[in-house]
């Protein structure tokens, strides 16, 4: 079995999901149960999923975590476009952000495609 907190992704998305709780503690209060909300959860799902996957026994399993962990950066990225759009936070914090999460993505697939040829 796997020990997620030795994985630089999950230590990244981590961080991430603390600076997504950070910034979204400026929205507006009625954005508290909407966008902030969901930009909470597709952040800790990114970590919440690398962990689950780490405990799962196959290859095969810990790929389709990372897998759903991808989709979850991916949904991040297009809420961080969102709050941008909305002039919710500064864009500067938000390119901050949004650069990490495309470093994030780009690890993931980087970890997808390692097993992808380590189990062939």
């Amino acid at each position: 079995m796997r020990n997620f907190r030795k994985y630089q992704v999950w230590e990244l998305g981590h961080q991430i999901t603390l600076d997504v709780y950070k910034l979204t503690t400026s929205f507006p209060k009625d954005e508290q149960y909407g966008l902030a909300s969901q930009m909470r959860r597709a952040s800790s799902s990114v970590p919440a999923n690398i962990a689950e996957g780490c405990g799962r026994e196959s290859e095969v399993e810990f790929k389709r975590f990372l897998v759903i962990s991808n989709g979850s950066a991916a949904e991040l990225e297009y809420f961080l476009i969102l709050v941008n759009d909305l002039k919710l936070v500064s864009e500067i914090e938000i390119n901050n952000l949004a650069s990490k999460v495309d470093q994030l993505k780009r690890s993931l697939n980087k970890l997808i495609s390692k097993i992808n040829t380590t189990s062939k």
